[in-house]
């Protein structure tokens, strides 16, 4: 194997499936997973989530890994890869398909570097203790609504991230061997603080007692199907490059089960956090944005040691966006390197920086994020993940994708697998991106 090679690739499975977590893990978990719970009937909901994660988890992550190692690059590549072997002249095709998926990630990309410095300036209020004596409604109010207010956090995050990512996989392994730990350790701290709180217990009851008639909604298993979805980050492209990375002899369905089991205990412990503490003071726990920086501050503001949970709080925070930017970012950038061979790490990395914070300092204001963010989430990312799911399994010879499924596999995955790929998770992928387009509804 030569030294390139080497360093493209992770040095362990832990190392990998860390690395996965972290790109899943982010704000579809720590605020996204409680909110669309909270608004979806709890205990129902999480019946009907972890059946989805059970589907996606099983075939299409571990076909997004399987696609990824297969092409041996990352989304431009791997679509030419899988409808060329439908037929070769099909590929220029389904390369310049692949933009729409890679436009995602970016785009993406752009919008959560904008909220992850939000969360880096409230980690600056908690150490500081500023935050912790402000009126946060206010407090949030004075920046989030105005142009080029947190320069420098933003600043900070984009090129911070983008250092991370100097080395390939090597760099975003050895960070992810630190941060998802941390992230877990640090939720699980808040999670038994927050059980102390009175009231907290109406929470848990919300969470775990499915009131049954509510799986009779057809919108719960909707927003549930989408955060299961979202959640593992099977948009069509970031997984990808991970695979990409993978050595052959590991296997794809094993890990990519690993990483739905991990993800989805992330989830679980920040909705241990959130919504027991929304119940116990009596707050909404749908707040989105704001309940990162007014409500969770809030609550912190008036319990003993609020300053040290307040920022411990957000240095997991930190670590959730980070991990989940450094997948974004990776995927676009390999995929760059591979299109232009001749463009050096260092200088596309360089300019990932002037594209992100170009278009990223001028929607500081959450008037103007949520749009953006709308937009990518309504649109662009489920078409592109509808891309991926019909690419797999209806474009790319099944042959190809069930020999890269079953290498390295103690127990391959048989005809079953590749059938609920194309008949169940396929109309799922289509069902979500016609929804988001019928409803402008961004899950």
């Amino acid at each position: 194997m030569s030294g390139d090679k080497k360093k493209r690739q992770f040095s362990s499975r832990w190392g990998f499936v860390l690395s996965a977590v972290g790109s899943a893990v982010g704000m579809a978990n720590v605020w996204g997973f409680p909110a669309k719970m909270g608004a979806n009937g709890g205990g129902a909901f999480l019946i009907a989530y972890l059946i989805f994660i059970l589907l996606f988890g099983a075939v299409g992550l571990s076909a997004e890994y399987a696609v990824g190692r297969r092409a041996k690059t990352g989304t431009l590549g791997s679509y030419k890869m899988a409808w060329a072997s439908r037929k070769k002249s099909l590929g220029q095709a389904g390369g310049l398909l692949a933009w729409l998926p890679l436009a995602g990630s970016m785009c993406i990309a752009i919008g959560y570097a904008v909220i992850i410095a939000y969360v880096l300036k409230a980690f600056t209020g908690a150490f500081t203790g500023s935050l912790m004596t402000a009126d946060t409604a206010l407090w949030f109010e004075s920046f989030s609504t105005t142009d080029y207010s947190v320069i420098p956090f933003h600043v900070v995050v984009v090129a911070g991230t983008l250092m991370t990512l100097l080395l390939g996989a090597k760099s975003i392994e050895r960070s992810n061997k630190i941060m998802m730990p941390l992230f877990f350790i640090i939720f699980l701290i808040l999670a038994v603080r927050v059980a102390f709180l009175p009231g907290a217990e109406e929470g848990y009851r919300y969470m775990f007692s499915p009131r049954w008639e509510e799986l009779l909604d057809p919108m719960v298993w909707i927003w549930a199907m989408g955060q299961a979805f979202f959640s593992l980050s099977i948009t069509g492209s970031g997984m990808i490059v991970y695979g990409a990375y993978l050595d052959p002899a590991e296997d794809v369905a094993a890990l990519a089960r690993r990483t739905a089991f991990f993800d989805t205990i992330a989830a679980l412990v920040a909705a241990l956090v959130i919504i027991p503490a929304c119940f116990a003071y009596g707050l909404d726990i749908g707040a989105g944005p704001s309940l990162l920086f007014v409500t969770l501050p809030r609550i912190l503001q008036d319990i003993p040691l609020g300053r040290l949970f307040a920022v411990i709080l957000y240095i997991a925070m930190i670590f959730a966006g980070v991990s989940s930017l450094q997948n974004m970012f990776e995927a676009v950038g390999e995929s760059l390197l591979h299109r232009f061979s001749r463009l050096g790490r260092r200088t596309m990395l360089a300019l990932l920086c002037l594209v992100c914070l170009g278009f990223g300092l001028h929607m500081e204001p959450i008037f103007k994020w949520g749009p953006w963010m709308d937009i990518v989430s309504i649109y662009i990312i489920p078409i592109g993940a509808t891309l991926g799911a019909v690419s797999w399994f209806w474009l790319m010879r099944r042959e190809d994708l069930m020999d890269e499924v079953s290498r390295g596999a103690k127990k391959a995955p048989g005809a079953l697998w590749y059938s609920i790929g194309r008949y169940v998770y396929v109309p799922c992928a289509i069902i979500l991106c016609l929804v988001a387009l019928i409803k402008k509804v961004a899950f």
